[in-house]
Formats: structure tokens, C-alpha cells, sequence
């Protein structure tokens, strides 16, 4: 049995981007019962894909039930939904197994790992003091997107100086601004910055200096993104609402390893249980954005634990 469940969480404070702000998440979970056994997975609609809490369940409802991750891939696009379906089908399996999803996949036992915290965009005076309340945290992402970034930059390294940034412009650039900025962005030790430029006008990244990482988000899904990509981006951010689950977010880890890009695991703003299988793709990554829960006001239960190692592996409880 397939259900759908639209939930929402409260966000601990606003939340803004380029594209707009939220004071809650939304999100869709999906629970599948079999035998006795339940499995459970979350995804995060998200509008810049065309995507709503309604147009996702209505692609679950269309998969039959006794459904296997094998037939998924070809029954739903890359998405949400089928990340909720992906995940559900992996939880299910280790319960009904009493294995932990790393074992079924073949991986090794996971780690915590380090995660960026997000800082939202904000007024500089705002930005430099939620720098300067997380200056202890050993990754800060920063949102900008705006011509007007360079002052919130400066506020955030003023707050936070010994911190490694990294900067998420969210596609709010244009190939203009960003080779403006770029040299301030090397000389104020930013180590990465994602997404530029919009993914359909990224072409320019092919013909600019790139003095610092180029990471793909929006530009990159699944693994038929990666031969739009070349020349342009040196990483790739793999979040499993892109890829449609942890199936294809392993797949095409393994390919972006071979062809050479660096890789960012991130998340959209989710609970526990979406950063769960997420964490088992982050593993060894250059980068890893997995704070969806820090910036929550509620969670679930059995949450993950974040401390100064990170984020760490789920108890089986929660998933997997």
C-alpha cells in the first residue's frame, strides 16, 4: 500500500533566496506498507521545476503498488516524486531485510560528515550577524543573487572570519556580475560558488575566467545533465529531489566521479528523514549542505544528530 502524506514544518526563522522567502517547508511523504513492513521517504516540491504538493501526488498515484526501485527509474521522471518513492522502496527493503541501506547498496558503513550551514539572504547588517552567531561552524553558505552582493560578502566575512564560505547566487546572476565579483569572491577566500547563472544562460561560464569551483545546481539533475555541463562547471550538486532518489543520486555520483567533477551533496529544506539517504551520497564529497533540520523548528522523531563532527548517519528508526 502506497500513501501520500502533505505535512508541513515550521522554519526556525525566514527563510529568503533570490526567488523569494518561506516561513515553513512542505512536504509530501510517502509511506509504503508490505507484509507487515513500512518504508518510508520525503521530497520537497519545488516550484523552479514546475512542481506542486498536488501535481506530485498525482505522479505517485499513478505507480502500481507492488511496484520494485527497478521498474521506478523507468515509471517517473527525475523529481520528487519519484525521491519519495526511491527512498520509501530503499526503507522498506532494510527493514524487510534487517540490513541497513549501505549493505544493500554495497557501500561502506557512513560517517558523519561535515555540513555548510545556510545564512539566508538578508540586509548586510542582518547577514554579518547571523556570521558572526555561526562564525564557530566550520562551513557557512552564504545566499546572494542580487547586484548588490558585495557588501552582504563583506558583511559575512567580517562576522565570520576564520569560517569557509561558500556563496549560492540561486541563479541571480548575470555573466557580467558575477565576472565582476568573482575576483572580490577569490580575494575574501570563498572556496566555491553555485550556480551563477541561470542554467538555461550558462553558457558565458564556458568563456569567462573561472578563478574559483563553478558548482551546478539547477543546471544538474541526473545523469543526462553531465554532457550539458562540460567546460562550464568544475561541481556538481547532487540533491536527491533532482535525481529522483538515492537509485540515480549513487548512479550519478559515480558517473561525475569518472568525468572528472568535484562533488557538493545538498538538500532542499527538508527534514531528518530527506537528509537521511542523502548523507549515504555525501560521503567523501568536497562539499556537503545537508542542514535542511538546522533550520527547522520541529522535526521528526529520531532526528539526526548534529554536533562538531556534523551531521550523522540515521538510526534505523528514522530510515534505513
Amino acid at each position: 500500500m502506497i500513501e501520500v502524506l502533505a505535512q508541513t514544518f515550521k522554519l526556525a526563522q525566514v527563510f529568503t533566496i533570490s526567488r523569494g522567502s518561506r516561513t515553513e517547508t512542505n512536504v509530501i511523504a510517502v509511506k509504503i506498507s508490505r507484509g507487515g513492513v513500512v518504508g518510508w521517504g520525503e521530497c520537497l516540491p519545488y516550484a523552479r521545476y514546475d512542481e506542486t504538493l498536488e501535481s506530485v501526488a498525482a505522479q505517485i498515484a499513478t505507480v502500481p503498488e507492488g511496484v520494485t526501485r527497478a521498474e521506478l527509474q523507468g515509471l517517473l521522471p527525475a523529481g520528487a516524486a519519484r525521491n519519495a518513492l526511491d527512498c520509501a522502496l530503499w526503507d522498506l527493503e532494510a527493514k524487510a531485510t534487517g540490513k541497513r541501506v549501505w549493505e544493500l547498496a554495497g557501500l561502506p558503513a557512513p560517517k558523519p560528515e561535515i555540513t555548510a550551514y545556510t545564512l539566508s539572504l538578508d540586509t548586510p547588517e542582518n547577514m554579518r550577524a547571523a556570521a558572526a552567531k555561526n562564525a564557530h561552524r566550520p562551513l557557512l553558505k552564504i545566499k546572494l543573487g542580487t547586484p548588490d552582493d558585495m557588501p552582504r560578502l563583506e558583511a559575512v566575512r567580517s562576522g565570520a572570519p576564520n569560517t569557509t564560505i561558500i556563496v549560492d547566487a540561486n541563479e541571480g546572476w548575470t555573466a557580467d556580475v558575477y565576472s565582476d565579483l568573482a575576483p572580490h569572491l577569490v580575494r575574501m577566500g570563498v572556496a566555491m560558488v553555485e550556480q551563477p547563472l541561470p542554467a538555461g544562460d550558462d553558457g558565458m561560464l564556458a568563456e569567462i575566467a573561472r578563478p574559483l569551483p563553478v558548482c551546478a545546481d539547477e543546471a544538474c539533475h541526473d545523469r543526462a545533465s553531465l554532457p550539458h555541463l562540460k567546460g562550464k562547471y568544475d561541481v556538481i550538486n547532487i540533491k536527491l529531489d533532482k535525481t529522483g532518489g538515492l537509485t540515480e543520486a549513487l548512479a550519478l555520483k559515480e558517473a561525475a566521479l569518472a568525468e572528472g567533477y568535484g562533488l557538493m551533496v545538498g538538500c532542499m529544506v527538508g527534514t531528518s528523514l530527506a537528509m537521511a539517504p542523502a548523507l549515504l551520497v555525501a560521503q567523501g564529497a568536497s562539499f556537503v549542505d545537508l542542514d535542511g533540520p538546522l533550520l527547522l523548528a520541529e522535526d521528526r522523531d529520531h532526528p539526526l544528530t548534529f554536533d562538531q563532527a556534523g551531521v550523522h548517519p540515521s538510526d534505523a528508526k528514522l530510515w534505513g
